[in-house]
Parts: structure tokens; sequence; C-alpha cells
């Protein structure tokens, strides 16, 4: 029943922005973490950015001072704003959520495809 869905994405010049947004339903109860991860051609997926419920976050080192997470607990939404974008940013972006701390069970976006190109 929990579905994760993106929206936003596509293809930007760098140096420029893009804000994407994911909704997460199908839990009476909020997710503990949501988050953004991002796998590009030939690379692992890693960790971009991640907020809890008490709007704790995490950040990869790549993207600190460019990239900002942010969430709405009532409505189970979380953002990512994307500024001073790079082509080594180029990937495409998977929403994530966890309802537990401890869960073993993570949902997944269908991700949506961002490109950092001139």
């Amino acid at each position: 029943q929990v579905r994760i869905v993106e929206s936003g994405g596509g293809l930007v010049q760098p140096g420029g922005s893009l804000r994407l947004s994911c909704a997460a339903s199908g839990s009476i109860f909020s997710f503990y973490r949501l988050g953004w991860y991002r796998q590009a051609p030939g690379k692992e997926r890693e960790l971009v950015a991640t907020i809890t419920t008490t709007k704790s976050t995490n950040y990869a080192d790549s993207v600190k001072g460019r990239f900002t997470i942010s969430r709405d607990n009532p409505k189970n939404t979380v953002d990512l704003q994307m500024n001073s974008l790079k082509p080594e940013d180029t990937a495409v972006y998977y929403c994530h959520a966890r309802l537990q701390p401890s869960s073993s069970t993570d949902y997944w976006g269908q991700g949506t495809q961002v490109t950092v190109s001139s």
C-alpha cells in the first residue's frame, strides 16, 4: 500500500537549479526518515540527503552547501532543492522512505532523471 512518487527532474545547464519533490503515502504513521539517493551510469547508488521526522538532516559531502532537503510532516512529502548543479550531479534520483529507525524494509520511488549539461 505504500507508494512513493517523485516529480521534477529534467535537463538543466551547469550552475542551474532544479527542485525535486516526493510524496510518500500509504502509512498511518509518519515516515521516520525520508531522503534522496542517486545512481549515475556505471556507479553504485549513493546517499544524497536524508531528513527525519525531527528535521535532522544528513548530506553527502559532495552536495553540502548546494542542496537543501526539507519535508512536510503532515503531508509526508520531501523536497530536494538543488542549486549550482554540476555535470557530475547527473544521475537518476530516487526517493527513499523508511517507517521506523530499525526497520529492514525500505521503500523506493521509480526514480527521476537529472541531467546537467550545456
